[in-house]
């Protein structure tokens, strides 16, 4: 007996669930959990189905496009860890965080490999027996820079690349080989405080609430379709070192809730923003 996660993303017409199920039913296949969501305004159909039994899965997908619009984006997965590599640059939090979800299974997902443009957590790595490298930025073109990174990643051949706390804005050509694939932690509530120093910046505005955004990274900074957000109350008794601090624990809680949904393909991407059913 498989278990597979189906992935459907369409333009919206009558009675598509009874078409769906009716290919499902008749691949001899049974439907454990099911949920469907229309985009009004984009006219479009998002479905996500658990399916469970012994099928040809190019007949199943074959089935399906006669009963889909033409350019119907349609997924089969087989429900099994993700494989990911995780870039980091000096801050352990979001990296640890990870390390000992991974550890306690709480992440559908296996780190390959740690890589970041410092040493510094390195010693934390060694403890959970991962690969590390380092690819420093110093005195490098960052084309280069870049493409040793890629070599690295691509040796690992990982589903999805994490960015916990990776202070490096991505070229467009980086973003593009791994378009769709690259989800990073942002310390603010954006579209807020995009860039660097977002604490400062909110401390000088007072804000009342402190933030953190799990984003996939596209060419624009910070502007990547969101998938969860977290957010921490504070008032005017923190300092900017204060709110730093309490932001960090947004941070962990966005993005391991972001790679949960994430790796049990509970996201779709529709334009800028994402859907997510489950």
């Amino acid at each position: 007996m498989y278990s597979y996660v189906l992935l459907i993303n369409t333009r919206d017409e009558q009675e598509l669930v009874h078409k769906i199920t009716g290919v499902i039913s008749k691949c001899g296949l049974n439907i454990i959990n099911n949920n469907e969501f229309v985009e009004k305004e984009r006219k479009r159909f998002f479905m996500r189905s658990e399916i469970v039994g012994k099928f040809d899965k190019e007949k199943l997908l074959e089935e399906l496009k006669k009963v889909l619009s033409e350019k119907a984006e349609v997924k089969l997965v087989e429900n099994k860890k993700k494989r990911i590599v995780v870039l980091a640059t000096k801050e352990h939090h979001c990296l640890g965080d990870l390390l000992l979800r991974e550890s306690y299974d709480e992440i559908n997902a296996e780190i390959v490999a740690v890589l970041a443009n410092h040493n510094d957590l390195k010693p934390l790595v060694d403890k959970f027996d991962k690969p590390f490298y380092c690819v420093s930025t110093e005195n490098k073109e960052k084309h280069a820079q870049e493409k040793e990174v890629l070599d690295i990643i691509e040796k690992y051949n990982p589903d999805y690349v994490i960015l916990a706390k990776y202070m490096r804005i991505l070229s467009p050509d980086f973003v593009e080989h791994l378009k769709d694939r690259i989800i990073n932690i942002h310390h603010s509530f954006l579209p807020a405080f995009i860039g660097a120093n977002p604490y400062k910046k909110a401390f000088i505005r007072g804000v009342k609430i402190i933030g953190a955004t799990a984003h996939f990274v596209s060419d624009d900074l910070d502007d990547g379709p969101i998938i969860t957000q977290e957010v921490i109350s504070i008032n005017h008794e923190y300092s900017a070192d204060d709110m730093k601090k309490a932001g960090r624990e947004a941070e962990k809680a966005a993005l391991a809730k972001a790679l949960k949904l994430v790796f049990e393909e509970k996201v779709f991407i529709s334009g800028n923003k994402t859907i997510v059913l489950g």
